[in-house]
Parts: C-alpha cells; sequence; structure tokens
C-alpha cells in the first residue's frame, strides 16, 4: 500500500502520552495486515513507538432497523458480567398463492394439524449445558399498529407488540440437538429436515383460515394482513442462549396447514402454506445491563473496556500525543485492543467483527469512515482484510490506520476521537467523496460481547494503544 508523503518538519515529542521501545528488534507484533512492506525496527533508521490512549466506555445509542433478511434472536440470556438479554420476534405472514381458494372444498374440510416451521441458523451462549428453549406463539393485536410498510428497529420496546387471544401453541427443544434429522411422516409420505423448530398450533387456526374466501383473505395480500396481522414469537425467561432464525428463508420457515378435503367425491389429504415473504417484521432485543459492564458504563473508569454488541455500547479511543508527535514516515500505524479475560468468556464470545470510526467536534452526530484506511476494493467491497477488525490468534484486535496517522502529522489533519464498537451495521460519511457508506457488522443481533485492556490498564502491554513503526526524516 503506497501512500503520499508531503514532508514538512522533523521533531519526536516524548510525553507521558508516548512510550519508546529502545531495544534493537525486529518487529514482533502480529502484523497481519502488510507486514511484508514494514522495515525491521533497528532504532537506527526505523523505529517503534506506542502512544497511550484515553478510553471511556459508553452506551451506543444508535438504532438498528430490522431488515427482511436479518436473523431474529429468540431466547433469554443471563451473563453476570454484562447483565440479562431478551428475545422476541413479531412477523406477518402470507398465503402462497392468491385468487384462488386453498383448502380444496370448504364443505368437506377437516384440519389434522397446523405447524409454525422456523429455520434454525446459528446460538449464541450456553448451548451445551443450559440450551434448553421454550417458545410460546401468539397473534398479534389487529389494534397493536403492527403495519409491513414500516421497518421496526431492534431496541425500541415498543416493537414487541401486544397479542390477543390465548397461546396458540408451543415448543421447547434443546439448541444442541436442531442439526439432529427429523423424519416427518404423513400417511404413505415421508420427509426429513434439520435445523427447524417446529411448533405445533392450535387447529382452530386452521380452521379459522379455511372460513376466509377468495373476496376478502385470499383476494390480496393486504387484505389478508386485515384479518391476520401475524405471529408474536415469545421466548421464556428459562436457557442462556440466544438462537437464531431466518425469517426469510421460505423452504423451512413457513405455517403449514394439513388438512382433508372431499374432491370428486374422492378424500384427499393435503397441506397448504403460508410464509413470510415480504417486509413486516420486528425482534425486539431488551437489553439488562448488570455486573462489572453497568459498573464502568456508570464510573466512566478506563482501565478496562467492556464491548457489548450492538444494541450495546462503544468505546471512545483519544490519542493526545499524536498531536505533537511531528512529521515523521509512517511505516505502519495500528490501534492494539487486547482482549483480557473475564467471567464466562469461555460462554459468551467476542463479536465476530469491531468497527473503528472517528468523530469530531464540528459535527458531533456523524460519523466518519477512516476512508484512507477501510477502502473498497475493486468489486466495491470494503477491504477489511487490510483494516483489520477481528480477533487474531494473539488475543488482539487490530486496525491499521496508517494513512490516517500519516495525514495528521503531515498534513496536521484533525487528531479526531475514535471509537470501537460491534453494530450489526452502521452508516459512516467519506469526507471525501461527500457520501455515507453502509458498513457491515457482525453477522447477527446481539451475537458477542468482549473485555479489553483500556488505556489506563496495569499491564501497559495490554493496554489500548497506537502502535506506530516509523522513520525520521
Amino acid at each position: 500500500m503506497k501512500s503520499r508523503i508531503l514532508v514538512l518538519s522533523i521533531g519526536l515529542v516524548v510525553s507521558s502520552f508516548l512510550v519508546l521501545f529502545s531495544s534493537c528488534k525486529k518487529i514482533n507484533e502480529a502484523t497481519e495486515l502488510g507486514a511484508d512492506l514494514v522495515p525491521a525496527v533497528d532504532n537506527v533508521h526505523t523505529f517503534e513507538v506506542a502512544l497511550n490512549t484515553v478510553t471511556k466506555n459508553l452506551l451506543d445509542t444508535a438504532s438498528t432497523q430490522v431488515l427482511y433478511t436479518d436473523l431474529v434472536a429468540l431466547g433469554d440470556i443471563n451473563d453476570p458480567e454484562f447483565g440479562q438479554s431478551h428475545g422476541n420476534s413479531d412477523f406477518s405472514i402470507s398465503p402462497s398463492s392468491f385468487g384462488t381458494y386453498p383448502f380444496l372444498n370448504k364443505d368437506s374440510l377437516d384440519i389434522d394439524s397446523v405447524v409454525l416451521s422456523l429455520s434454525y441458523q446459528a446460538a449464541y451462549g450456553d448451548t451445551v449445558n443450559n440450551g434448553l428453549q421454550t417458545l410460546r406463539v401468539y397473534e398479534i393485536s389487529k389494534t397493536s399498529g403492527f403495519i409491513d410498510t414500516v421497518l421496526y428497529k431492534f431496541s425500541d420496546p415498543t416493537s414487541d407488540f401486544p397479542t390477543t387471544g390465548t397461546e396458540l401453541g408451543s415448543a421447547t427443544y434443546a439448541i444442541k440437538d436442531l442439526a439432529d434429522t427429523i423424519t416427518l411422516t404423513r400417511g404413505a409420505d415421508t420427509s426429513q429436515v434439520n435445523n427447524v423448530v417446529r411448533i405445533r398450533l392450535d387447529n382452530s387456526l386452521g380452521a379459522r383460515f379455511a372460513q376466509y374466501d377468495t373476496t376478502n383473505g385470499y383476494k390480496s395480500d393486504s387484505l389478508f394482513r386485515t384479518l391476520f396481522p401475524g405471529f408474536a414469537v415469545k421466548a421464556d425467561a428459562t436457557g442462556n442462549a440466544f438462537s437464531y432464525f431466518s425469517l426469510s428463508d421460505l423452504s423451512k420457515t413457513k405455517l403449514t396447514v394439513y388438512f382433508r378435503a372431499t374432491i370428486n367425491g374422492k378424500r384427499d389429504t393435503t397441506s397448504f402454506d403460508f410464509y413470510h415473504s415480504r417486509n413486516g417484521q420486528s425482534n425486539f432485543i431488551d437489553r439488562q445491563n448488570g455486573g462489572s459492564y453497568l459498573a464502568y458504563l456508570n464510573s466512566g473508569a478506563g482501565d478496562k473496556v467492556y464491548l457489548q454488541s450492538a444494541p450495546g455500547s462503544y468505546v471512545s479511543v483519544k490519542i493526545p500525543a499524536l498531536d505533537t508527535f511531528g512529521n515523521k514516515v509512517i511505516h505502519r500505524a495500528e490501534i492494539v485492543a487486547t482482549k483480557i479475560p473475564s467471567p464466562f468468556d469461555d460462554i459468551f464470545s467476542p463479536p465476530s467483527r469491531l468497527i473503528l470510526d472517528r468523530t469530531n467536534k464540528g459535527t458531533p452526530d456523524t460519523a466518519f469512515i477512516l476512508q484512507n484506511d477501510l477502502v473498497a476494493d475493486a468489486t466495491g467491497a470494503l477491504s477489511f482484510a487490510s483494516f483489520g477488525g477481528t480477533l487474531l490468534s494473539d488475543n488482539t484486535f487490530r486496525f491499521n490506520i496508517s494513512r490516517y496517522v500519516q495525514s495528521i502529522v503531515t498534513k496536521h489533519e484533525p487528531n479526531d476521537t475514535l471509537r470501537i464498537y460491534a453494530p450489526l451495521r452502521t452508516r459512516l460519511y467519506n469526507s471525501s467523496l461527500k457520501i455515507t457508506f453502509g458498513v457491515p457488522g457482525i453477522a447477527a443481533i446481539a451475537k458477542g460481547r468482549v473485555v479489553l485492556g483500556g488505556g489506563t490498564f496495569a499491564d501497559s502491554t495490554t493496554r489500548l494503544r497506537l502502535r506506530i513503526i516509523y522513520s525520521n526524516l
């Protein structure tokens, strides 16, 4: 990676914010991001320094909308270090066809069974020792305000919609067993499925659907939804994990009504499917912060960083020593954040990716992408492989911000406040192109948490720091 460098001055300021590594050595810290281009540190021509940071734990108040393809989290987590989390989901369904009556012959109809199937994709938490979960299904109330033209937000309590009537059905399952194959038998026909939670619902729902006709329920999608707004799936406060389901997987997520009807004097056994085929979904994630996480949010202490994936927290990172670092040739500059042991971190794993961005005083409500370091490749995808953000084998998260630091020491660009967090996705402004980018984060909502050494952590080798490999001019 090449950078254009404007030579201005020579200088090095050693202060309380700067620690100079004086021993002659080669670079031996992890430098997966372009390590072949970084010269060896010899303390004659090339030097290494670590700049201390000022860190602060803060809640991330930004909201994330639930998209049609997002996995939804269902379950309950009790993490003594971070607190309790709970997930419920609401979604609409639609008939698989319109304009015809789906149950063949209303006058001879018998409902055999009604089954809601949910496509299981992943889990987070204690899926082995405490992965027994119960899901309960209700009908969303017609007066709840639930509509399909709005993308609801994960952290909005109003997206946990009121229900009507009694429970339609429930299922209890062990997460670790969901991959096992289930054989389904209906008459002489058999089929096999796995990674599906099947919830038997009351037959009265099938009978109700059978009463609709082509002048109302089966005339159009919008008419059907006025009669049946959708399902509210609520998890019991048991187990210690989240299960993740794909509502948009039409091969496995569906409501199936099994029935018998007489056509032309012959009794026929068949079924009809309803799908979540378009927008009309919510997933309320209720966070009740607790433990050391809550204590650090309240105290503002900077020796440890508590990052909870969205909807969660972020850490602000300031690097005062960059203001007086002087003009250098920056071979490499990287934020190094080290994972430190925390209770139950063998159960509650770190986020799959952390995001680093920047904010400034001039536009406090806008977050900026580090556009010179997190750039798009030929396909338009952001180059996370060179930028970093995933946990490495040495228990560090590293972010390559070499060009950003070069612009500060050479062009005297502002030394902004940095942020590290674990969003599902975020939107960041590119100040060069003057456009906003959608930036992907973790794979699923509320999946991952980690404790990092902060800017004042007792062990200086574990502190969150800016590591710079440079040469004097």
